[in-house]
């Protein structure tokens, strides 16, 4: 081993440039690799974890009691395709508040409250994390979950009230403790007994059925499962379900939104790492031929000479995979991971220790293994055969090319640039598909920027709203979030309409209610007036043009089982109404689970939303500042006017991210390229000399060797944009996908023609930057010193 560690040290400090360039591309691809890998196994593990522990409902049910019987009901347990069942649960659709500490409450929060004995059973088994199970009539236990995790601005209502408003004489039940269910099944539960005086007489009598199947995992196979189960109960007797799926994307979305990008860049910078490593090792077995001749002449065996290569890749891998794994897990626990807490007792997330281990370990093995091809070579060389070879390529190896180029009207030094490649076309193939890949992380990053943009203005409407007004907070407001009242609502709509600078306004109400099926409310967002203007992103269907019609998200649809064109029924204030669906459009509040329609959709079930905000679109020209300080003036004290500036901390995290990556997908592809000039320019140091003794100046030089690479970047950068496009064009729907969102075609529908021709450069300028300076080395060695490496 003595021999084989002396002859590594003594190439890494000769070939400082191919040292350090191993390191730095495993360190990039590690890093990538590491953060891909970690968000790959939280966005899944935590969920699953939670729903193994807790035997999840891989499909919650809602049933009409009076269309289907107890034993009709006791028959779908015995389904072939299902595993355990539990129920019938008795479930009604209520409206609460929660009285907090200093008067505080939570206004006309929607629940579905399921009746249950105790909290275990063979599907759904309830975990407590605080208080105990109800024990009389006027208990009630929340989930974990409830007002969207943030109950009462973080304090505990434990020991408080809850009243619920919908139903007369207003009864309250104390709140004895917290419960989850991995799955959401319901928001709150009771004694079985106190279900249908809660459910009240005005709607029919609903139950809760929890299914575990045989056959899930997919979309295809929970619907194939949610088919077999409608078959086997009478027409109409399923009200509405909640796949498990959805839940598992809800919880995960935050995560599951990096996964995609990180993982198309994760790829593209693995690839690289494998050729950048193959043709440093090749390149130097190449360049080495007289110094494995002198190993082998002094007693190294085959097998010693390969150990050496294979040593110049791994030595510096390791110190590049190391730091990369490090700098991947501190980045995604600090950026992603950190503050991300799944409520099913698994506590704050973090890469993974056994991904922090496998990842850099896994590349570098790989990286040996790509070293070994080249490594084998020198070992198979006898010392007289690598002696004689010396450095120079094989003769005639481009040099008809370089004949037919000396035709063409362009300067010597070009010619001889771009006709050298076709010497090594195997080292310059490896060098081509390093540059595609960097030029293809660039179309792809441009592109996936725009869309991210043009995500957050679809996600703000900063592009139409320029102004929102809120109403007054203080003292007299007696709920978690102010509204306008009556009389605050006709003044600031005449004021507003006052204001020379007005060009459309519209008010805004938010309502939460209950579907059936779904244990969680749903947010229904609506409008007084024409709010066709806001711009919001229809992808299917339309827009909303009378009461009775809605537009819902994505998620809305795949988690009540509809499409548009359906009619769902909501429950509001006690009272159902049907609504029927006109379109899709991208919404991401409340997770997806969201409405939009007119306020006079649920003013017929006698609920009038009070605003909570105007919406105010400016004519052009009009300054923002001055109009928001005129209608300050005009309203008064304690109204809140602000600027709609239309940012996502979120958006501009993943879009910083993405520029971090680029950027050093791009470097990685520059070292690539500087180490062919490198290797090229060690080859031809011979020819170099003549050249420069026969006059050619150091600014040709410079000319010559940089484009050696730039045809090879050029046609890379070419390749490269129709290959960014399509990676962009699959990898933006899996990440809108991956959170339950669809995008509009205008959200993909970012490159444009002068954007592609400067896209199409991005090749030429990563090879020309990475082949400066070792054409600025090349320029400054005297003509005597390249001669007298003959």
């Amino acid at each position: 081993m003595k021999p084989i560690v002396s002859a590594v040290a003594g190439t890494l400090t000769r070939r400082r440039v191919q040292t350090v360039m191993i390191g730095v591309v495993l360190l990039i691809s590690t890093f990538a690799a590491v953060m891909a890998l970690g968000l790959i196994v939280d966005s899944n593990a935590p969920f699953d974890k939670g729903f193994a522990l807790e035997r999840g409902a891989e499909v919650t049910a809602s049933v009409d009691r009076s269309v289907a019987t107890s034993a009709e009901l006791a028959r779908t347990a015995r389904l072939p395709g299902v595993t355990a069942a539990a129920g019938p649960f008795a479930e009604a659709d209520v409206t609460v508040t929660v009285n907090g500490k200093g008067g505080l409450v939570v206004s006309q929060y929607p629940m579905t409250v399921v009746g249950r004995a105790s909290p275990g059973g063979p599907v759904d088994d309830l975990t407590l994390t605080s208080g105990h199970w109800p024990r009389t009539a006027s208990q009630m236990i929340l989930s974990g979950t409830i007002l969207g995790g943030n109950v009462l601005g973080g304090s505990n209502p434990v020991g408080e009230t809850v009243t619920v408003t919908s139903l007369p004489g207003r009864p309250r039940f104390a709140v004895v403790g917290f419960a989850v269910s991995v799955t959401a099944s319901a928001d709150g539960w009771v004694l079985p007994g106190q279900v249908a005086r809660l459910a009240g007489s005005r709607t029919p009598a609903t139950a809760e059925m929890l299914y575990r199947f045989r056959a899930v995992g997919t979309d295809k196979a929970v619907g194939a499962d949610l088919a077999e189960l409608r078959r086997a109960l009478p027409t109409g007797a399923v009200t509405g379900t909640q796949s498990y799926l959805a839940v598992k994307v809800r919880e995960s979305r935050t995560i599951a939104l990096y996964v995609p990008f990180i993982v198309a860049f994760g790829v593209i910078g693995l690839i690289m790492s494998v050729l950048i490593v193959a043709n440093v090792v090749s390149g130097a077995v190449v360049a080495d031929y007289a110094r494995i001749g002198v190993l082998k002449s002094i007693g190294f065996t085959p097998g010693q000479v390969v150990a050496v290569y294979i040593g110049q890749a791994a030595v510096p891998g390791a110190a590049g995979c190391l730091a990369g794994a490090v700098l991947g897990a501190v980045l995604a626990n600090r950026l992603i991971l950190g503050k991300t807490a799944i409520a099913y007792g698994v506590g704050t997330l973090a890469v993974p220790i056994w991904v922090v281990i496998a990842t850099p370990v896994g590349m570098c093995l790989l990286a040996g293994l790509v070293a070994l091809l080249p490594a084998l070579r020198a070992g198979r060389l006898s010392a007289i055969a690598a002696i004689a070879a010396g450095r120079a390529p094989r003769a005639g190896r481009g040099y008809t090319a370089g004949r037919l180029a000396s035709l063409l009207p362009l300067p010597r030094p070009l010619t001889l640039g771009l006709t050298a490649p076709l010497a090594r076309p195997a080292r310059s193939a490896m060098t081509l598909a390093a540059v595609l890949l960097g030029a293809t992380a660039v179309t792809f990053a441009v592109g996936l920027a725009y869309s991210l943009a043009r995500v957050n203005t679809g996600i703000s409407l900063s592009n139409t709203v320029q102004l929102q007004i809120f109403p007054p907070y203080g003292p007299s407001s007696n709920t978690a979030e102010p509204v306008f009242s009556a009389s605050q609502q006709r003044a600031a709509a005449a004021v507003i309409r006052s204001q020379p600078g007005t060009l459309r306004y519209v008010a805004e109400s938010y309502t939460q209610v209950s579907v059936a099926g779904l244990g969680q409310p749903v947010v229904v967002t609506t409008f007084r007036g024409d709010a066709r203007w806001l711009g919001q992103a229809v992808v299917t269907g339309r827009w909303y043009t009378r009461p009775g019609e809605a537009d819902v998200p994505l998620a809305f649809l795949k988690q009540t089982g509809t499409e548009v064109g359906d009619t769902v029924t909501i429950t509001v204030g006690g009272r159902r109404v049907p609504v029927r669906i006109v379109g899709e459009v991208f919404f991401t509040e409340n997770r997806g689970l969201s409405m939009l329609t007119d306020w006079r959709t649920l003013n017929r079930a006698g609920y009038a939303a009070p605003p909570v905000q105007f919406d105010v679109g400016l004519r052009p020209g009009t300054g923002a500042y001055a109009y928001e300080q005129a209608i300050s003036a005009a309203l008064g004290r304690g109204y809140g006017v602000f600027p709609n500036k239309g940012r996502s901390t979120l958006l501009l995290t993943m879009i910083g991210l993405i520029g971090s990556l680029t950027w050093l997908l791009a470097v990685a592809a520059g070292l690539g390229v500087l180490n062919t000039v490198v290797v090229h320019t060690r080859e031809r140091a011979h020819a170099l000399g003549v050249y420069k003794a026969v006059g050619m100046t150091p600014r040709q030089t410079i000319a010559m060797v940089v484009s050696w690479t730039a045809g090879i970047g050029l046609v890379a950068g070419i390749l490269a944009v129709p290959a960014g496009i399509a990676l962009h064009h699959y990898v933006l729907p899996t990440m809108a996908a991956s959170v339950n969102v669809a995008f509009p075609a205008s959200f993909l529908d970012v490159y444009r023609g002068p954007m592609i021709v400067l896209l199409a450069l991005a090749g030429l300028i990563i090879a020309t930057v990475g082949a400066l300076i070792p054409a600025s080395w090349a320029a400054g060695t005297p003509a005597a010193t390249a001669l007298r490496t003959e």
